[in-house]
């Protein structure tokens, strides 16, 4: 006996539903590239800009004082540009999206102020490239948050390309404006060589998930125009094991060359692999016609488990970066407070007659005794030099 409480959705108006669904998402992917294109081009200026404004900082004004202005007008311009997507835009696919806008409208609004202090000399290169790439993180963000809703794999995979193509060249752009900083100084801190290792190793990792996701076309065009070119490697190992001496600009000089025609080279795999991903949208919506019901094969979950995760992987590469930015900030500040304890070694060594080894292991009974950190009594000894004084000897 059959039961019928009323009539419930069949098989074919499910399916329906299911086709309704993914055309809406992949109509609204489509809305959206206008603004992975303005994300995309704002971005590339800002990093010509950061790049730019390292060299001049670094170089005390007298070096790229016109790519400087020139860079800040075309950032300008792609900066209205995209404000005018942005107001032309239906309303976005979650409130997330809106989240990751407004944080990155915000950090926008403070780059007047960033070129003012760079105009002005009173800030540093290193404190100007934190600035940019702070601006550029948060821009950036927004991308991997445009995909949140689509659940088509080969979407999906394409997207993971984009991202990951994005993210990388944006470490590319952060290890020119690096090298940009010690080449011009003619010399790199154990600091910048660290932050400059971690750049290559990041984009790396970066463009590695990218070859994995693009086509092979793309995959040989970015193996033939956007790898380092052998002069880069060279002055890679220059940056990271030696020290380049001053030339008067000239080394930064063809360093920031060599990077920028990569990052441009770059940049236009970016605008092929965004062409890429509309031209699949819209081949989705457009063959999105027939409801094909699910066969035995696609309904095997083993047949199927290769695209899954593939869905999840944006979110989790986003996640990622933000804790190697983290890990990159706690990296820097144990740098720092590294050379203080080293600084406070070098005074007991001086004013007490210790041995390096005495010289720590007092600093350390000190930080026990008083139950504060090693770096807190390092830093006391070099403010307070009455304090020498009473350091026992061991």
């Amino acid at each position: 006996m059959t039961i019928m409480a009323g009539r419930s959705p069949g098989a074919i108006e499910w399916f329906q539903r299911a086709k309704q669904m993914r055309r809406q998402q992949l109509n609204t992917l489509a809305q959206l590239g206008s603004l992975v294109n303005g994300i995309s081009r704002l971005a590339h200026m800002l990093q010509c800009e950061r790049g730019a404004s390292n060299v001049w900082l670094c170089s005390q004004g007298t070096l790229y004082a016109l790519e400087c202005k020139a860079s800040r007008a075309l950032a300008d311009d792609n900066l209205a540009a995209l404000y005018r997507i942005l107001d032309e835009q239906s309303p976005m696919p979650g409130s997330t999206v809106c989240e990751r806008i407004a944080s990155a409208i915000q950090s926008l609004d403070g780059l007047s102020a960033l070129r003012d202090g760079v105009s002005e000399q009173n800030i540093t290169a290193p404190q100007a490239m934190e600035h940019y790439s702070r601006i550029l993180r948060h821009l950036l963000s927004i991308v991997p948050q445009l995909n949140d809703s689509i659940d088509d794999p080969q979407i999906a995979g394409r997207f993971v390309a984009l991202y990951s193509l994005m993210q990388g060249k944006e470490l590319a752009g952060q290890e020119r404006a690096l090298g940009a900083i010690g080449f011009t100084q003619g010399f790199f801190s154990d600091d910048t060589r660290q932050r400059l290792v971690d750049r290559i190793d990041g984009q790396q990792s970066c463009f590695d998930v990218f070859l994995s996701c693009c086509r092979e076309d793309v995959r040989e065009t970015f193996m033939l125009n956007c790898q380092p070119c052998l002069e880069t490697e060279q002055l890679r190992r220059v940056a990271c094991t030696r020290q380049p001496g001053a030339d008067n600009g000239h080394t930064a000089l063809h360093w920031f060359a060599r990077q920028t025609a990569r990052l441009e080279h770059l940049r236009t795999l970016e605008e092929i692999v965004i062409a890429d991903l509309m031209m699949a949208v819209d081949a989705r919506i457009q063959n999105d016609d027939e409801i094909t019901p699910v066969d035995d094969e696609q309904d095997d979950p083993l047949a199927c488990y290769p695209d899954k995760p593939l869905l999840p992987l944006l979110r989790q590469q986003a996640r990622e970066i933000e804790l190697l930015s983290r890990q990159l900030a706690s990296l820097r500040d144990t740098l720092e407070e590294r050379k203080i304890i080293d600084k406070a070694k070098s005074v007991l060594m001086a004013h007490q007659n210790m041995s390096e080894e005495q010289a720590w292991y007092a600093l350390r009974k000190m930080a026990m005794d008083k139950n504060q950190r090693m770096v807190d009594i390092a830093h006391a000894l070099l403010t307070v030099k009455t304090l020498w004084q009473v350091i026992p000897k061991e």
